[in-house]
């Protein structure tokens, strides 16, 4: 090739690959109006200031007092916030975080053409991180809402708000992940991006290049306290579904069964026979509950309910959750190396209630020395009462395989790939029928929950 041609093709490539980039400046144009600037004051106690009782002039210990003990300030003071959020209705109502507003005592919405308008707050939850808030305002611009589920891996999407207080500040990125769970936030599937985003940007918009939105910006991962790359956005759909229950019954219900799950690995997924990890295994099944009365078990693995898939047990949550109170639903569950139906209606969810701990009470007969690094005794009469079980081993040590699998000190196996365990004999003649290397799930109780642990058979 010509040394002038390659110079010529070395020039154009840079110029056709900036034209691929995409220009937001209409899309900001057009959205931004609608994007709005919250500011919060709370009262703060000072938790600093000693504790002064509070005396009469005349009281001979308010000159002791006043002489002595410092009086450094107001007992409380004023604090500020900054945060972000969105115009969904021309009338004024608008979204954004939970945690923006929460515990405010006063709410300032300002627009971008500098209007302020004192806000009141429809409802908040704080499971999902969203908030409703109204502004009495009319003729106001709104945003339009977009699918987060056509939502593809590397799109571009924009965010616009507030962040450190800089107000209306535009960035973009790529959409890095979706269905993301992060610990402690069981109902939301966030959309992960590497847009910019940084603290006062929480309960602004995120933006498909439609100019729609898709997300509301609610929680970045740092180490720093500012922007690492790494953000989480909650899908418009599950914002808008409890946006529109705070704006008609003010309050939010959500769908529960009645079942503690797990995931389920590779190891336990070739213990029960199914060709990949998928679904959420069931460990414990609350009695009389909706799973309960609908004959599932522990040990069974949940692969769908409702008609959607369940395929990871972070999936459950989410689903059953949206799910409303009182419908009845079909839940595919796997038993016995098959899948079947089963009817199930759905009960609703009540407020978090605080899990009781079982003690184990009455002192064990001497502990039998067993094979793959466990030690075990049987369970007193006492002990199965406490525990309400009617038969399991305690585990007096553990090493070796045991421990490695994850098997603790003081656990309770109940049951062997859901066959139940009634002795140390028991135990020992299950576990001797099947081939070194074989995985095996073993039913643990550990303290107030159960769960199943993968474990591999070891002769040794």
């Amino acid at each position: 090739m010509p040394r002038r041609l390659l110079l010529a093709l070395l020039l154009i490539v840079p110029v056709a690959a900036a034209a691929q980039l995409p220009d937001f400046t209409e899309l900001v144009e057009k959205q931004g109006p609608a994007v709005v600037n919250i500011s919060t004051t709370q009262s703060v106690r000072n938790p600093l200031l000693p504790q002064i009782p509070n005396l009469q002039e005349d009281d001979p210990f308010y000159e002791f007092f006043r002489r002595f003990i410092p009086q450094p300030g107001p007992r409380e003071f004023q604090s500020q916030s900054l945060g972000s959020g969105f115009i969904i209705s021309q009338d004024g109502y608008i979204l954004t975080n939970a945690h923006v507003v929460d515990t405010a005592d006063e709410i300032t919405v300002k627009l971008t053409d500098k209007r302020e308008f004192k806000a009141k707050v429809i409802g908040a939850d704080r499971r999902t991180d969203i908030a409703l808030i109204k502004i009495d305002a009319s003729g106001l611009p709104a945003v339009r809402f977009g699918d987060p589920g056509k939502l593809r891996v590397g799109e571009w999407v924009l965010a616009i708000g507030s962040p450190f207080g800089f107000e209306n500040t535009v960035t973009a990125g790529i959409v890095s992940a979706k269905g993301r769970s992060l610990p402690q936030e069981n109902y939301v599937p966030f959309i992960q991006t590497d847009v910019a985003v940084n603290p006062g940007n929480s309960g602004g918009p995120l933006f498909n290049l439609r100019g729609e939105v898709v997300g509301v910006n609610s929680q970045i991962y740092s180490r720093t306290g500012g922007f690492m790359g790494l953000s989480f956005a909650i899908p418009i759909d599950v914002a808008n579904d409890i946006a529109q229950q705070l704006r008609t019954t003010g309050r939010i219900t959500r769908g529960r069964i009645g079942v503690v799950i797990q995931p389920v690995s590779r190891e336990l997924a070739d213990g029960f026979g199914l060709s990949r990890p998928q679904g959420a295994l069931v460990n414990s099944v609350e009695k009389g509950g909706p799973a309960d009365k609908a004959g599932i078990e522990a040990g069974d693995v949940i692969l769908r309910f409702d008609g959607k898939a369940v395929s990871a047990s972070e999936d459950l949550p989410r689903i059953v959750g949206a799910t409303r109170p009182g419908s009845r639903v079909t839940v595919q569950v796997w038993r016995n190396k098959s899948a079947r139906d089963v009817q199930l209606v759905v009960a609703e969810m009540q407020d978090d209630r605080s899990a009781r701990q079982s003690r184990r009470g009455g002192k064990p007969p001497a502990a039998s020395p067993g094979q793959y690094g466990l030690t075990l005794s049987d369970l007193s009469d006492a002990q199965k009462g406490e525990l309400k079980v009617a038969g399991g081993v305690l585990v007096e040590n553990v090493q070796g395989a045991a421990a490695r699998a994850g098997v603790r000190r003081g656990d309770v196996i109940l049951a062997v790939n859901n066959q139940d365990v009634k002795s140390v004999e028991q135990f020992n003649q299950m576990m001797g029928q099947f081939d070194k290397g074989r995985i095996v799930a073993l039913l643990i109780r550990r303290g107030a929950n159960s769960l199943y642990v993968p474990f591999r058979v070891d002769g040794s």
